[in-house]
C-alpha cells in the first residue's frame, strides 16, 4: 500500500508538472534554488561520472544578458531554420501571421522567460564521458554520455521545481558563443540548456499526450503501429492541432 502511494504522488507530479513560459519577478527562497540543485545531483550518468555543472544567475543584469542573447541569437536561428517547414507543420512558437520579417520581429519582442528570477545554465565536461567504457559513446566531447547525463539532470531540475509549486522551461542552447562569453564558460565546456525557474503568471493547463496503447509492442515491434512518411506527416499535422492552442494558453492569461 505504501509503494502504491508514493507511485501515486510520483505519477501526479510527473503529470501536472508542466512548461511555464512567462513568470511573476517574484524571488523564491534560496533553500529552493539548493533542493532543485540537491535532485539534479543524483541525476543519472554513465559510469556515475557526473558531468554536469551548474551556473546559478540571480544578478538582473546578467539574467537581461541571457535573454537578449537568446531573442536575439538563438530565436533567429531557429526561426530561420523554421522557414525551411511547410507552415503548417512549424513549431507552435512560429505559427505566426505575416511575412517572414514581421513574424522575426514578433518573435524579438516576446518576453518569454525574461522576468524568471533564478536561470539555472547547465553545462558539463564532455572529458567526464571517458569515465565509462569507450564502446558506450561516438569519439567527441558532446556526445552521447554526456549530453543523455546532463539531459537527466535537466530532468531531475524540471521535477524538484514542480514539486516546490515553481515553474521552469526548458530553453535549448543552440549557439553557445554568446552565453559562454557572458558567463566565462570555458571553451572545453559545452553550455547544454538555460532553465529559468520562479513562480508562473499564467494559468495551468492540461497537458496532452498520446494513448499508452499506440507506442507499446508486446514481445516484438507492431507494425500496425509503424508510421510511414505520409503517416508521419498526417501524426505532425494532428500533433500541432492539438498542442498549438495549449501552447498559445501557456502565454496567454495572466494570473493576477
Amino acid at each position: 500500500m505504501e509503494t502504491d502511494q508514493e507511485y501515486q504522488s510520483l505519477i501526479k507530479l510527473i503529470m501536472e508538472r508542466r512548461s511555464t513560459r512567462r513568470f511573476r519577478p517574484d524571488p523564491i527562497p534560496d533553500d529552493y534554488v539548493d533542493k532543485i540543485l540537491e535532485a539534479a545531483r543524483w541525476a543519472m550518468s554513465g559510469a556515475n561520472a557526473q558531468p554536469w555543472e551548474f551556473v546559478v544567475v540571480r544578478d538582473q543584469k546578467m539574467r537581461e544578458q541571457l535573454f537578449e542573447a537568446y531573442r536575439d541569437i538563438n530565436s533567429e536561428y531557429s526561426f530561420w531554420m523554421e522557414r525551411q517547414r511547410f507552415p503548417e507543420l512549424r513549431h507552435p512558437a512560429h505559427q505566426l501571421s505575416g511575412t517572414d520579417q514581421e513574424q522575426l520581429e514578433k518573435r524579438k519582442k516576446s518576453e518569454g522567460w525574461k522576468n524568471a528570477p533564478v536561470l539555472i545554465v547547465v553545462l558539463g565536461d564532455g572529458r567526464k564521458q571517458w569515465g565509462t567504457v569507450l564502446c558506450a559513446f561516438t569519439f567527441g566531447r558532446w556526445m552521447t554520455h554526456l549530453t543523455d547525463s546532463l539531459a537527466n539532470a535537466c530532468h531531475n531540475i524540471h521535477l524538484a521545481a514542480a514539486a516546490l509549486g515553481l515553474g521552469s522551461q526548458w530553453v535549448t542552447i543552440h549557439i553557445q558563443e554568446p552565453f559562454k562569453r557572458i558567463l566565462g564558460v570555458p571553451d572545453l565546456h559545452m553550455l547544454h540548456s538555460i532553465i529559468p525557474i520562479g513562480y508562473p503568471s499564467v494559468e495551468k493547463k492540461p497537458g496532452h499526450r498520446r494513448e499508452l496503447a499506440t507506442m507499446v509492442h508486446h514481445d516484438s515491434y507492431d507494425m500496425s503501429k509503424y508510421l510511414t512518411n505520409d503517416k508521419f506527416v498526417d501524426f505532425l499535422k494532428g500533433l500541432r492541432t492539438a498542442t498549438i492552442p495549449h501552447y498559445a494558453s501557456t502565454q496567454g492569461k495572466r494570473i493576477p
